[in-house]
């Protein structure tokens, strides 16, 4: 990784970066509905973004993640959702999405967090530890490309709901 790259909380002078930042990262991704950055949005008026990172190189933001809450029908608590997270194209495969995940979920851990789960790449989030966990799921997503990780050893079992946000379409 670039070592001139700086992960840091999100200012309030950040919020038009961090759209044209994750509206770029998934433009050209066919898989995606292109709504990431409206959930951003929506999540940050909602006041729903628990953490909220971005990336910089020489004070340009070219990286951004959104953690909120998430609840499970079993009723665990203190469980996250990752996403989205957004790097600008020309800056994708150089560890900049690496960076933010793994200082995310530090710091996930240092509010007490219990877990973290999320939608997305099968081959990608696994080697931070994530796992398709049997008997936990997201009502409408494949279960092979729903993914949790534990803090605590305790997998929570049942339906896990995203934050509304997460709806968002414009």
């Amino acid at each position: 990784m670039n070592p001139e790259i700086v992960i840091r909380d999100e200012t309030d002078s950040d919020v038009g970066a961090i759209t044209e930042v994750t509206a770029a990262a998934f433009k050209a991704l066919e898989i995606s509905n292109h709504t990431e950055q409206h959930i951003i949005v929506a999540l940050r008026d909602a006041k729903a973004l628990a953490i909220s990172l971005v990336a910089e190189v020489d004070r340009r933001i070219i990286g951004h993640i959104a953690f909120s809450p998430v609840t499970i029908s079993d009723g665990t608590p203190n469980w996250y959702g990752l996403g989205p997270v957004s790097v600008m194209p020309e800056h994708q495969k150089q560890g900049v999405g690496k960076a933010l995940i793994r200082e995310g979920l530090a710091r996930l851990k240092d509010i007490n967090a219990q877990g973290c789960c999320l939608v997305g790449h099968p081959d990608y989030y696994k080697k931070f530890g994530f796992k398709n966990v049997p008997g936990l799921m997201v009502e409408g997503v494949p279960q092979e490309v729903f993914f949790a990780l534990s803090f605590d050893g305790h997998t929570p079992q049942g339906t896990v709901n995203f934050h509304e946000g997460f709806m968002a379409d414009s």
